[in-house]
């Protein structure tokens, strides 16, 4: 339990429903939802659409989708991989010719094909009880009469109004005047909120072909994209069987790749085999277990992870006790390691997370992404749809196993998870922050299972995490400096992060009980919502 007479959140408890998103407006409606008869799934679908507006640098319909999720509470969890795919032109031999080696983040080639809408589609008609015509409603409603910009979304716009202002149909709609809207201010989405009607009028479809196809088509075509109307009738989700380790006495679930989510399986593998000590997590020991352990899973991420029907990835060996064993084998507790050069490494940021239990205790981890903010920085002018830039995580490596091809799902990096014991969900979970996701897990579990935090303060705690790009160490100001000192000592070369570093929600099931109890990162600006 933390400290009352300091700053700071307590965690939630109720008893019937609960939703935890990174938006106060989106947690709200998830619970209306839960109250109006919907269950988790329900919720969770509609929550995501309000963040697409309410959050519009963070996720949108053009981006993609995860999900895992557990029916009536069981441990028989069920995964969705609802990530876009290259256009079926883009291979490698064609960027090799037009003397392509690097995707400009703005760039029509960093654009893959939206799986988000898709997926809720699927999703809903699966194991939702209400229609997306009717959860869709709320979103609708924020993007045509407007939403109140709130604090943690008005930094992140700010900190993307070049982007936003380099193209004119992005900068149409979200500088107003030239200007970030100011928090507290009212922003509409009136080119979106049409879109969403006219999805929720006839489904899915209305995404995939049409009008808002040939918008975003043409849109891309005019910029030397490769897209085609023919790659967005074929887009469609699928069904995947959750991959899992065991830690602290639970199976800890994940989608397989091409998601990161076997990185957090690994890490939790590697650092389950030390003593997690008696002084906490905030110690110079510790953090350097956890920065090594993180550049040696990140050097194999960026090796071996890829969309299994192009590339043989090693899920085995990757989670086999050996592997997990040669890797502490190779930290060095008194100097820190120099990450490799010669590996492909990108850089990922931006998504939101939604984890919903409702009274029958279905349970959701649901994850929607954009990749960097804004995405690719381009917006169909037509439908209001912001585009992500997800081809960023693939590699313009001849050979490579996430080699980019046509029809080939890239590196991703946004994982949801989700906890089981003794044949029940115990805690849909998930943490925001592109790169940062699967070292989020590790840290979030072990913070939770090994030190005994509460759920909110196993989220609260300071971050920090090895940059793939450079080897630098961001850690957040909060540290104390003897430590980041100590840390510098041993060859780590510490920054501050430009932002907080990632963001996260967790419900957590008493089964004993009949309790709920969720936490919410107060790094973002939602909350955990209950009834």
């Amino acid at each position: 339990m933390r400290n009352l007479e300091r700053p700071g959140r307590s965690p939630v408890h109720a008893p019937n429903g609960m939703a935890a998103t990174s938006h106060p407006l989106s947690s709200q409606v998830a619970i209306d939802v839960l109250k109006a008869g919907g269950n988790a799934m329900d919720g969770a679908v509609a929550a995501c659409a309000v963040q697409c507006v309410v959050e519009p640098g963070s996720t949108g319909i053009g981006g993609d989708n995860f999900c895992l999720y557990a029916p009536n509470g069981t441990d028989q969890v069920v995964g969705f991989n609802g990530s876009g795919k290259a256009p079926a032109d883009a291979t490698i031999d064609h960027f090799e010719a037009a003397g392509i080696i690097k995707f400009d983040r703005r760039s029509p080639h960093s654009v893959t094909i939206p799986g988000a809408v898709d997926a809720w589609s699927q999703l809903l008609n699966d194991h939702g009880r209400m229609s997306l015509q009717e959860l869709l409603q709320p979103a609708i409603a924020y993007a045509r009469d407007g939403y109140p910009i709130s604090s943690r979304v008005h930094t992140d716009w700010t900190a993307n109004k070049a982007l936003i202002a380099a193209e004119e149909s992005t900068a149409h709609i979200f500088l107003p005047n030239g200007e970030v809207p100011k928090v507290g201010h009212i922003h509409h989405q009136k080119a979106l909120a049409a879109t969403l009607q006219s999805i929720a009028d006839n489904g899915r479809d209305a995404f995939y072909y049409g009008d808002v196809a040939t918008d975003i088509v043409d849109y891309l075509q005019s910029k030397g994209g490769l897209h085609t109307l023919d790659d967005f009738a074929k887009t469609k989700g699928e069904y995947v069987t959750p991959i899992t380790t065991q830690y602290q006495g639970h199976t800890v679930h994940e989608c397989p790749p091409n998601g990161q989510g076997l990185i957090a399986l690994l890490l939790l593998n590697v650092m389950g085999g030390f003593d997690a000590g008696s002084e906490g997590p905030i110690t110079t020991k510790r953090l350097h277990q956890e920065l090594e352990a993180c550049r040696l899973a990140y050097r194999a991420r960026n090796t071996y992870l890829a969309d299994p029907a192009f590339a043989d990835v090693p899920i085995a060996h990757i989670l086999s006790e050996e592997y997990a064993t040669r890797m502490r084998d190779q930290i060095n507790e008194n100097k820190a390691t120099i990450p490799p050069a010669d590996i492909p490494l990108t850089r990922h940021e931006d998504t939101v997370y939604i984890t919903v239990v409702d009274k029958d205790r279905n349970a959701v981890s649901f994850i929607n992404t954009l990749f960097h903010g804004w995405g690719s920085g381009l917006t169909a002018p037509k439908s209001g749809v912001v585009l992500q830039n997800r081809g960023h995580g693939f590699s313009l490596e001849r050979g490579h196993p996430n080699c980019i091809d046509g029809g080939k799902r890239p590196l991703h990096t946004i994982i949801p998870g989700m906890l089981t014991k003794n044949g029940k969900v115990v805690m849909p979970f998930g943490v925001m922050g592109g790169e940062y996701q699967s070292f989020g897990h590790m840290q979030f579990l072990s913070r939770y299972f090994e030190y005994g935090m509460d759920i909110q303060q196993a989220m609260d705690l300071p971050r920090m995490m090895v940059d793939p790009d450079t080897g630098q160490v961001e850690i957040e100001g909060i540290v104390p400096e003897v430590i980041r000192n100590e840390l510098a000592a041993l060859g780590h070369e510490i920054v501050n992060p430009a932002r907080p570093i990632g963001g996260s929600q967790a419900i957590w099931i008493d089964w004993d009980q009949g309790v709920l109890t969720g936490g919410s990162d107060s790094r973002k600006d939602g909350c955990a919502i209950g009834y």
